[in-house]
């Protein structure tokens, strides 16, 4: 089936019975010279890592490369000055003196830097991981890994071409306990699997709401903050980390959360390419603030194997529990599980919690009947693969991390383009699918819960997608395939990797 990327696909009224459910130039042209490649660490050489980004995830990566024999951490990289002196002073009394950058392009022009570890925000996930590998260094990047699907694809490219190893921070793929779950089901013990579905049941109270820009402080270089997004106005209370609930910087806990779960979700499947189809149903609800990602959401991806399906809920088990003190410590629960992976088979459920050091098999009657259990170190594996230069050495290929990291683009992809419908026409448009049915009745009874009215701000339905998961592109959809790219500002772009 041909692509045509300028057609507009109108979804008529999602009728499931007709098919089966969804589918029933900066630095662009820098080029790493040949010696470089083989420039590596020998086995008895100290491995030298800068961190880039570590206002809140990125300290976790200083911590365990510290950790770590023959590794050493040489070198920070941060835009808010405040964040990036005060963790310098810190490793200085530690006995660990670092050179310090505000602008990633300086830190990569060093020469005796030999990875990058980034955890800045989402939008610059993509940019630092190619213009890394360019330069000739390894990177191990945080989920998920890009802001969009063209990104994470020019990573994969950028990593083949300049024969990089790129680790993904999905660190479940390092859990001896998964890995040994799925060698185990794949095999065929609780027979055919029937979902797989991924659950983020964590609390988003409310980021507030501003009636006038916020000020910058004086201490962040804003411009290289926005880097590739444009140069706005600050629009919330803080300008850290709520970055996740506004599409220009994050992508929800779709992609904050989800790409964890949707990974071990697709890792169990055995699915190798981003989903056939995807539909998302979901909207900010309970409250309204500077957000504009979904707080409560379903995604759906139609895999030939089955279905997969994610689930977000922000707000608490009801309304009585939205006062601050409480809500934290009274979240909904799907097979006594918040946050994690939950895997229907023939013969048996399979649970995984958000720990990811242990996977439990039960019985359709919830019999344990076996258990999992073992932690793995995902930063050493990354160094092991540093040293041998072989990515099949790697738990989490940046490959994999794209793939995964996909699935949450597709999904928010489907949101953007929907409409919004109160629960008749909901269930009505819905009702020929079992599983989004199914998944969407618990859904309206925890809006229910916690109040929503669902007339007065109702849901989004968002479109049905189908994809050509070779190319990844959307089948005859403009709008949509628009948004599988974004393109940056000057100097700001994301290199289009050949």
């Amino acid at each position: 089936m041909a692509v045509n990327v300028h057609a507009v696909h109108t979804i008529p009224s999602m009728n499931f019975n007709r098919r089966r459910f969804l589918k029933s130039a900066a630095m662009a042209s820098v080029a790493t010279p040949a010696a470089l490649w083989s420039k590596v660490p020998g086995a008895n050489e100290d491995i030298r890592v800068a961190v880039v980004g570590f206002n809140s995830r990125g300290q976790d990566h200083i911590d365990n490369f510290r950790k770590l024999k023959g590794v050493r951490v040489v070198a920070l990289c941060d835009v808010d000055r405040t964040v990036l002196d005060q963790t310098a002073a810190k490793l200085a009394a530690e006995g660990n003196p670092v050179a310090t950058f505000t602008d990633v392009r300086k830190l990569l022009e060093q020469p005796d830097i030999d990875a990058i570890s980034t955890a800045t925000p989402n939008h610059w996930h993509a940019l630092i991981s190619v213009w890394a590998c360019q330069h000739g260094k390894d990177v191990y990047v945080e989920k998920p890994v890009s802001h969009s699907v063209w990104e994470g694809r020019q990573i994969v490219k950028a990593a083949r071409k300049h024969r990089r190893i790129v680790q993904t921070g999905t660190q479940s793929r390092s859990s001896p306990a998964l890995q040994e779950a799925v060698a185990w089901l794949q095999e065929g013990k609780l027979g055919k699997i029937q979902f797989a579905r991924g659950l983020c049941f964590k609390p988003r109270q409310s980021i507030g709401r501003v009636s006038s820009p916020t000020h910058v402080p004086d201490t962040i270089d804003y411009d290289l903050w926005c880097g590739p997004t444009p140069i706005l106005p600050l629009f919330r209370k803080r300008l850290h980390y709520d970055w996740h609930w506004v599409y220009q910087n994050g992508n929800g806990d779709v992609g904050n959360q989800g790409i964890h779960q949707m990974d071990i979700a697709r890792w169990f499947l055995g699915e190798k390419r981003v989903s056939n189809g995807v539909l998302s149903v979901g909207g900010r609800l309970g409250y309204f603030d500077d957000g504009d990602t979904p707080n409560s959401q379903i995604v759906i991806h139609d895999y030939d194997t089955a279905p997969l399906i994610f689930e977000v809920r922000g707000l608490p088990k009801s309304k009585i529990f939205q006062a601050p003190e409480l809500w934290t410590k009274n979240m909904p629960e799907y097979h006594h599980t918040q946050i994690g992976v939950v895997i229907s088979y023939e013969e048996g459920i399979v649970v995984i919690p958000s720990s990811y050091t242990e996977v439990v098999i039960q019985d359709n009657k919830g019999n344990e009947i076996k258990r999992f259990q073992g932690s793995g170190n995902h930063y050493l594996n990354f160094i092991q693969a540093v040293r041998s230069r072989r990515r099949s050495d790697l738990n989490a290929d940046i490959e994999e991390g794209h793939i995964s990291s996909a699935l949450c683009h597709l999904g928010n992809i489907s949101h953007r383009l929907g409409e919004k419908l109160g629960p008749p026409a909901l269930r009505e448009r819905l009702k020929n699918n079992e599983v989004a049915t199914e998944a969407l009745g618990r859904l309206l009874e925890h809006l229910e819960a916690n109040e929503v009215d669902l007339i007065r701000s109702p849901l989004t339905l968002g479109a049905l997608l189908e994809v050509d998961s070779v190319n990844e592109l959307f089948y005859d959809n403009a709008p949509a395939n628009h948004l599988l790219r974004e393109y940056g500002r000057p100097p700001f772009f994301v290199p289009e990797i050949s």
